[in-house]
Parts: structure tokens; sequence; C-alpha cells
């Protein structure tokens, strides 16, 4: 495992709410509001939001648009990203936070972008929105001051990505989790994309049971052993995919915080489905 592996993957609220008072300089908070099939992100943001934080959209700004090959949510050009980024206000060494109001089942997307394009200091807020409001801290509505321009320059591709046929090979000779909710794995319910099912070999792993019931990450400890049980290990290839390649970000971050490292298949299956040349298996099986 590398050090940038290591780096460490939560803050707090009492944490974050430090950092916006004495930091030199502030850390950067991104809202990442977005659930499927709720068009209203920006809408709930203006309505109740952590002061100075600014919103992200996922769609546009996290992704690049969708394509049969790429799916719903394709890796965005990093030099869109990079504009993206400086329009945060991001610069070297200025630390990002990262939060939505659902477990952080979102905002993983960014963490997980900025990280595989080097920036080291980016932390999902632990609990999420929600954290922030039951420690008992200021919000604010409306928007924000525009911040000025940052200037970081990004590197990307510093975390794994699997293609298709990576994604099938890991499938065969590592790990392969399918973060989807399970009746979704079992092919029992596709509400979006072309077919039901999963990619043959993989494990279920939904993304809420990385989760406590207050929306925080569960124990490093706890996830660890979580992981192991499906073969997942810091020696063992590992591979994620979700719908989109949304909640497989979480789940990945879920993963780093056990200590594991893992890959991301983008395009996952809303790709793998849309290609009538991939196989798919249902039920709970591998297959």
């Amino acid at each position: 495992m590398t050090a940038f592996e290591t780096v460490p993957v939560l803050t707090t609220a009492t944490e974050l709410h430090s950092l916006l008072r004495t930091g030199d300089p502030v850390p950067v908070v991104l809202d990442v509001r977005w659930r499927l099939g709720d068009p209203h992100g920006r809408e709930h943001y203006l309505k109740e939001h952590i002061p100075g934080a600014l919103y992200v959209d996922l769609d546009t700004e996290l992704a690049a648009p969708a394509t049969p090959e790429g799916g719903r949510h394709p890796l965005p050009d990093p030099a869109s990203l990079q504009a993206a980024a400086r329009r945060w206000g991001l610069s070297a060494g200025r630390a990002v936070v990262v939060h939505d109001d659902n477990g952080n089942t979102a905002a993983a997307r960014a963490w997980w972008l900025l990280r595989w394009a080097g920036v080291e200091q980016v932390l999902l807020l632990d609990g999420a929105l929600d954290a922030w409001r039951a420690a008992g801290l200021p919000t604010e509505s409306g928007e924000p001051e525009a911040p000025a321009s940052g200037d970081i320059v990004l590197a990307p591709g510093q975390l794994p990505v699997l293609d298709a046929d990576a994604t099938a090979e890991v499938a065969r000779t590592g790990v392969l989790l399918d973060a989807r909710a399970a009746e979704r794995y079992r092919g029992e319910n596709e509400p979006v994309d072309p077919r039901a099912g999963h990619i043959p070999g993989a494990l279920s792993a939904p993304t809420g049971d990385h989760l406590a019931a207050d929306g925080t990450f569960r124990p490093a400890e706890d996830l660890a052993l979580t992981f192991t049980a499906l073969g997942a290990d810091d020696a063992t290839e590992v591979g994620v995919y979700c719908g989109s390649g949304v909640t497989a970000t979480h789940t990945i971050a879920a993963l780093a915080h056990a200590g594991i490292p893992a890959a991301l298949y983008p395009g996952s299956w809303s790709a793998w489905s849309t290609d009538p040349a991939r196989p798919a298996a249902q039920g709970e099986q591998p297959g």
C-alpha cells in the first residue's frame, strides 16, 4: 500500500468547524447534493448549507456527458475538472472537505475524483450534513460569495481505474464488489439501466451497509472484517462498481478507511449492461 492510500479519509463536524475558524488557509468545503431520482440538489443546498460551502453539481462538474461506452457518469475531462477545481478555490496545500446530505454516498465521487487527480488533502465529513446539524453548528441559506480563483494543477491518474475488460478479469482473479442495493445486484429491480443483474463473479457489497445508523462510517476495524469476509484485503486486487460510478466511490472510501486499496470501474453497470456482448448474472450467487 502506498503512502497516498494511507492518507486519512474522514474528518468530524467539530474538526471542520475548528478548521473553518482557525485554519490558515481554511479548507474548501464542497457540498455535493445528489440522489438518484432527485434533480433538486441545488435547491436543497440554497435552503441550508454549511457557511461558505460551495455547491458542486455532480452531473456537470464531476462527470462528462453520458455515453453508451462510458455509462451515465463518465469521468470528466481532466481540463474541465481542473477548471472546476480552480473555480472552487483549490490551490496547492489547501485542504478540501466534501459532504452531501445522504451519508456521503454522492460526495464520495468528489473525494475520489480529487484524489485521483492528485489532491491529497481531501476528506469526507463523516456523517455528512446531518453530523453538522447534530453538533448544533450553524448553517446558512442562499448563494455564498464566489471564492477567489485557485491555481491548483491536477495530475490525473493517481488512483487505479478499470475498463470493462479489466473489470471482468478482476472478477475472475481478484475480488469485484458491487456497491448497489442488494435487490439490484440480484436482478430483482433495475430502475434505470438497460438490463438487470450483475457482472458475473461480482460480490454484493451494498454501500449502505458501510454506514452506522447515524450516517457515519462504521469503525475501520468493523469494515475491515466485513471486507475480508468477502475476500477483499490489502494483498488482493479489489475492484468496485455500482450503477454509474458514483456510490462505488463511497465503497472505495470505506475500503480506504479500512486500509484496503481498490480500483474503480467508472462505467459500472450503466456501461456494462448497455453492451449486449457483456454477460449478466442474476440471483444471490456471483455467477
